[in-house]
């Protein structure tokens, strides 16, 4: 059993913000802005932000029976819906605009405590 405690629980909480949802692939720049999703520690635009579509019930696992090692990161045993917003101009928020192309991939998350913390990126070729 895993439990959220406060050292983990801001990193999970902002996994979830970053990463999780259900849009589609024309609504990239608006959910990044109302998420308010930049480079960490700034207000540059992110280069590229991937979205699972996905609830957490279902990335969460990865850390556990769901995933299986993949370097220091977790690889998903099955591919997620994904999409993928890739910026196509803009330098720094409020003017970041975005592109988004959707894929089915298995994907790569760090975990901390059985929580997924981080998203490395997706596997093009289900290694």
């Amino acid at each position: 059993m895993h439990f959220l405690n406060d050292r983990i629980r801001p990193r999970y909480q902002k996994f979830i913000n970053q990463h999780i949802g259900q849009l589609s692939v024309d609504r990239c720049t608006n959910e990044i802005r109302r998420r308010g999703i930049t480079k960490t520690d700034s207000n540059e635009c992110k280069e590229t932000n991937t979205f699972i579509r996905a609830t957490t019930g279902l990335v969460k696992p990865i850390c556990g029976a769901g995933g299986e090692p993949y370097g220091t990161m977790r690889k998903s045993l099955r591919p997620f819906d994904i999409v993928v917003c890739t910026l196509t101009q803009g330098v720094r928020k409020p003017h970041c605009e975005y592109r988004g192309n959707s894929f089915t991939r298995k994907i790569a998350i760090a975990c901390d405590g059985g929580f997924p913390v981080h998203f490395e990126r997706d596997i093009v070729n289900f290694q």
